[in-house]
């Protein structure tokens, strides 16, 4: 423990020294001191994370969630970046179902902007659009495909659920300064306004942003490349609104025949992503002036405005070779940086805790061996990796080179404003969805997707004990949280009396909760049933007929077959890190 001393604020970083605008209101949450300073104790603690952005504040209200202790650390006192604009602001469906789970997304959708139908332009002409309502892999949900929001929003409703559930110690104005690697555990050295002081963790979370020292400090390799992409945003109000739809200009007549995004965020904000030159001044393009002028372009000399912020932005990628190193996860934008196309930069985040939280806490619990952590890097990276070269490959479509690659792009332009094939090929941003983990050791073969979460009936007969009515619609989250962090069964059709009693063995020997799903004429055999009177949750999962499906705490599948015998035996031993898949 050290002396008090002048508390050094959190520095700009991205080029956010820059920024106009009136800015955001942000909440400022107090510093407590910690008791390791009262008592010059340095306490052990089952899990640290450090970093109180979108990633960190989820994976702290999923364990807080499940009853499971950890320490936030954070070095500034608010949510958002300092100098930040709205940040991160599409939000996809499979994180709003995390969101739903987690006891926010009510607030979400209620401030937030729903939104659906994208529109594509080169120059004047509308290349082509689409509507992801009628697309089938997003209309069975209870979440919509997509929610505008400003960031700082999201991580504010997460900080006030985390209050509100107990069980995580947030700690603000604390900067952690030093760190040491031991065989269980690791040494953080924290800096605060009342001094320094240590603690240790056995499990270290590192969810600070891209600027991360421990990157250094865990000698983390890593994949990266950095371009000559310049961007500058701005948050504007106007006085007439655009229409409610997320508009793309590859060509933009406006902007010197450059990428132009414009989307619809809260409080009536307008994001408008500006692409510039790449020698382009980040001051300069900053400037309200300019940006004022920028926006007569676009909207026409009379446009009538207030602009909220504005600031430069440089894309890069970047990708970890691991995102474990002993007793360190790397996740969110520590894990991987990605061009924000396609909305795959704070998604990304939002699964990476989703994916890790029930597995630390089904080892601390004791329902899981500790090598269940390793299956984090398994999955993750894989959707690090995928995230990264799909968002690469819309820079270079945004950002094509003279010869061959500008060739390719006039071509499928033109090809994409009258043959449906070739819209394929006009890549401003493939849009997020749940990626699908292909090298899991403990997904089988037939699983590694994503559950929708779509709706069913509660069984006729009394109410459900989670005091749901009979008859009233239910969504596979409700059967999530059902099951409080443990496997959850699903057999769908008619079973035998030997494959009920099979289920009821399983439920008092194993960290799982078996539920039969039922069509509207086929019989109850086991206490706890829901009706599928449309389909809906076996088609999400991905199985027909007489089956059985395996879902995971983070509403990914484990496995399918078919009989109530050895393989589901296999196959709930494997998602928990027991047994090893074998080819």
């Amino acid at each position: 423990m050290t002396t008090p001393h002048a508390y050094r604020e959190t520095a700009f970083t991205n080029g956010y020294e820059f920024t106009q605008g009136a800015g955001y209101a942000l909440p400022e949450y107090p510093f407590t001191e910690p008791p390791e300073l009262k008592t010059g104790e340095v306490r052990r603690h089952p899990i640290v994370i450090v970093g109180a952005g979108i990633t960190g504040l989820t994976l702290a209200c999923a364990l807080a969630k499940l009853g499971v202790e950890a320490v936030l650390l954070d070095e500034d006192n608010s949510v958002g970046v300092k100098g930040a604009s709205s940040r991160g602001i599409c939000y996809t469906q499979k994180s709003l179902e995390i969101f739903q789970r987690l006891g926010v997304y009510e607030r979400i959708a209620a401030k937030g902007i729903q939104w659906s139908v994208g529109r594509t332009f080169a120059g004047k002409d509308e290349v082509y659009a689409f509507d992801l309502r009628k697309q089938s892999n997003f209309g069975l949900s209870a979440q919509p495909p997509f929610i505008n929001i400003q960031q700082f929003y999201i991580e504010g409703y997460l900080v006030q659920r985390i209050y509100g559930l107990g069980h995580v110690d947030l700690r603000w104005k604390s900067r952690v300064v030093g760190f040491k690697q031991h065989g269980d555990h690791a040494t953080l050295t924290v800096e605060t306004p009342a001094g320094n002081y240590r603690l240790q963790a056995e499990h270290v979370i590192d969810a600070s942003g891209s600027h991360t020292p421990f990157h250094a400090w865990c000698g983390a390799t890593m994949t990266s490349r950095r371009g000559d992409d310049r961007w500058c945003i701005a948050d504007v109000r106007f006085k007439h609104r655009p229409p409610i739809e997320r508009h793309t200009w590859i060509e933009a007549p406006f902007n010197g025949n450059r990428a132009v995004w414009q989307h619809l965020m809260a409080d009536d904000v307008w994001r408008i992503d500006y692409q510039m030159e790449p020698n382009a001044d980040p001051e300069y393009v900053s400037r309200e002036d300019v940006v004022r002028e920028r926006l007569q372009q676009q909207f026409g000399k009379d446009v009538a405005c207030e602009i909220v912020w504005v600031g430069p932005y440089a894309y890069r990628s970047q990708c970890l070779d691991t995102l474990r190193i002993g007793s360190v996860f790397f996740m969110g934008d520590t894990a991987k940086i990605v061009s924000p196309f396609g909305a795959r930069g704070g998604n990304t985040g939002v699964a990476d805790a989703d994916n890790l939280a029930w597995k630390l806490a089904a080892v601390l619990k004791g329902r899981a061996p500790a090598s269940l952590l390793d299956s984090y890097n398994e999955e993750r990276h894989e959707a690090a990796a995928q995230n990264v070269q799909v968002t690469n490959r819309t820079a270079r479509f945004l950002r094509a080179t003279d010869g061959v690659e500008r060739l390719f792009r006039t071509a499928a332009i033109g090809l994409a404003k009258q043959h449906l094939f070739a819209r394929q090929l006009i890549n401003t941003g493939r849009m997020a969805v749940a990626n699908t983990y292909t090298h899991s050791s403990i997904c089988d073969r037939s699983g590694g997707q994503s559950v929708q979460n779509v709706a069913f009936r509660w069984a006729d007969g009394k109410a459900g004990t989670n005091g749901t009515r009979p008859g009233a619609v239910g969504t596979m989250n409700d059967l999530l949280e059902w099951a409080n962090g443990d496997l959850l069964v699903l057999v769908f059709g008619d079973i035998s009396a030997a494959a009920s009693q099979r289920l009821r063995q399983l439920g008092s020997h194993a960290p799982v909760r078996c539920v039969q799903v039922i069509g509207p004429d086929t019989q109850a055999r086991a206490k706890e049933h829901i009706v599928d009177p449309q389909g809906h949750v076996q088609g999400s999962c991905h199985v027909f007929g007489h089956a059985w499906a395996l879902v995971r705490p983070d509403g990914y599948l484990a496995a399918t077959g078919e009989s109530v015998d050895a393989g589901l035996i296999q196959a709930i031993g494997q998602a928990l890190g027991v047994l090893k898949d074998t080819p």
